[in-house]
């Protein structure tokens, strides 16, 4: 009996031992297997990067770190991504809750162009046959004023009735029933009581006769030749008076119903934007244009000092209403990506730690600042409103659904717009030399060029919702190319520099410029947050640092669209 208490109590005091030493090392090995599950890895330069497993940044090729504070543990849905707060903060990612506006009238952005006002547009025909001598007007932009000599012109016909004037008028006392009736022939063509005097005082017909203007005006097509055979009617000159001019618009059809006629619109043309007039729209076109889905938006401007010329792209603001009945959502335009046709915003959930999700929005109206929303967000819903294009990096960067893999359209992009486009591409490769080179001076110079390039690109080419994108996109290029114009130390040119960069990357991925770009990264610049630029070949020449740190960098894609 003793022999079995004592096997019992043995037996008893090994489990207890057993648990002693073994059960908080089994504790702590789940509890290290559950923090190794839960673990995630970030970058200390890049934040947004969020990986499970350790292991070198794909951005800069640092040894990746454990996160410090505890991720997003919660169950996630398939393109639902994290980032740390850190991140957060250091790429300056803000988000705004969507509140309905508390009235419906906006204002509607509209471009156009300032063309002739053809009501003050004539045209000088030939009023008897004949062939051209001498030209004294020789090339279309000359001014001219009423009364001032065109041509000479030989006409045998001419001829003809000015010997039948000097026969008349020998009969003119006998016979005054036939010179008035010769006399009226000349005057049907066009000459005048001073031209017939001198004829009948003469005594000697004009062999090649004068022709005189009939109104003043601006030649803006030139329709003949010296030696050149013309028939009665026919037209010599294209004349127009430009001390007012037409801006027509391009009102796309979703739009028609905000802009009528007797609506007060703001024009502004982009070589002068400060430059500004209000007017009246007097006419809106009835017909829609099939392949543009567009109609047109006129006004009448003045122009006596000569201003406003003919082919200037305007930009005209409306103050106008939206088109549902109901308080419309908006967004501000920076919170808005495009994928091919599509528009996505980045949606933030409701929870402790930052999550985001990729949403596809349907746009209606733009105005100056804002988007209306006619689907895909609600009233108190939160979104990204600044630092987009970081998160939607780090959506890819996490091989979630973003901007950049998601899948796109075929690009059908307008090729005369790509070429119109690349030139001011090569614009802003010239000014990333200048600034490879640290020469200031000529930076600003070209920075002037870049914005004049920009403005010179015809939107018409593009479809409504490429178009809306553009709009968008010119605005930041212009705005940041011309805040470079304005400054003379090149850090202070290099940090707006920075801002065209990233908004000529997502311009040439949405519409391309028909040759291989570059787009190359220094982790060094922006105070160590990295920054891109474009180059026009592979080799790293960092416009950020000059000669400082020349080939600081690396190629992080290529485009050939």
């Amino acid at each position: 009996m003793k022999k079995y208490l004592f096997y019992i109590v043995t037996l008893v005091i090994g489990l207890f031992l057993g648990r002693l030493l073994f059960g908080t090392s089994e504790k702590n090995k789940t509890h290290e297997h559950s923090e190794m599950k839960t673990q995630q890895w970030t970058c200390s330069m890049h934040p947004q990067i969020l990986t499970s497993e350790p292991g070198n940044c794909p951005i800069c090729g640092m040894d990746l770190i454990p996160v410090e504070s505890a991720a997003y543990n919660e169950p996630m849905s398939k393109n639902e991504f994290s980032l740390t707060k850190n991140a957060m903060a250091l790429a300056n990612i803000e988000t705004t809750v969507i509140e309905k506006g508390t009235e419906n009238s906006s204002t509607l952005i509209l471009s156009g162009k300032i063309k002739e006002n053809e009501k003050a547009t004539a045209v000088q025909t030939s009023y008897f046959n004949g062939r051209i001598e001498k030209l004294y007007v020789n090339s279309t932009g000359e001014t001219v004023k009423k009364g001032q000599l065109l041509a000479l012109i030989y006409s045998p016909e001419l001829v003809s009735a000015q010997e039948e004037l000097l026969t008349a008028l020998s009969l003119k006392k006998s016979q005054p029933e036939l010179y008035n009736a010769v006399k009226s022939k000349l005057k049907i063509w066009k000459l005048s009581e001073s031209q017939i005097h001198k004829i009948e005082t003469t005594k000697q017909p004009l062999i090649n006769f004068p022709i005189y203007t009939n109104v003043s005006g601006i030649v803006t097509e030139k329709l003949i030749e010296e030696g050149s055979t013309v028939k009665e009617g026919m037209p010599l000159l294209k004349l127009s008076n430009l001390s007012s001019v037409w801006a027509e618009f391009d009102v796309y059809e979703k739009q028609i119903p905000t802009v009528k006629i007797g609506d007060v619109i703001t024009v502004s043309t982009n070589a002068n934007p400060s430059n500004q007039f209000k007017a009246k729209i007097v006419f809106i076109d009835p017909v829609l244009n099939n392949s543009t889905r567009t109609t047109t938006a006129r006004v009448e401007l003045s122009n006596k000092n000569g201003v406003l010329k003919p082919g200037m792209f305007v930009q005209g603001v409306l103050n106008t209403t939206f088109s549902n009945t109901n308080t419309p959502i908006l967004i501000p335009k920076s919170a808005v990506l495009w994928t091919g046709k599509r528009s996505v915003v980045y949606l933030k959930k409701k929870t402790d730690m930052p999550v985001f999700e990729m949403q596809e929005v349907t746009l209606g109206n733009e105005t100056a600042t804002f988007y209306e929303i006619l689907n895909g967000l609600h009233e108190g819903d939160e979104i990204v409103t600044n630092g987009t294009f970081t998160v939607d990096a780090a959506a890819q960067l996490q091989g979630k659904k973003s901007m950049m893999n998601a899948d796109q359209q075929k690009n059908t992009i307008d090729v005369e717009f790509k070429n119109q486009l690349r030139n001011s591409y090569n614009k802003y490769i010239d000014l990333k030399n200048y600034l490879v080179k640290n020469d200031s001076l000529n930076v600003q110079k070209t920075a002037k060029l870049l914005v004049e390039s920009l403005s010179e690109i015809n939107m018409k080419l593009l479809d409504e919702n490429e178009h809306q994108k553009w709009m968008s996109l010119q605005q930041n290029l212009k705005k940041y190319a011309t805040g470079i114009a304005s400054k003379e130390k090149l850090r202070d040119q290099r940090n707006d520099f920075m801002l065209l960069s990233n908004n000529f990357i997502t311009t040439i991925k949405l519409f391309g410029v028909n040759t291989k770009v570059y787009q190359q990264f220094c982790p060094m610049a922006n105070n160590n947050n990295g920054a891109f630029w474009l180059s026009e070949n592979e080799e790293i020449l960092n416009p950020y640092y000059g000669d400082a740190m020349l080939h600081c960098g690396s190629v992080e894609e290529i485009y050939e669209n």
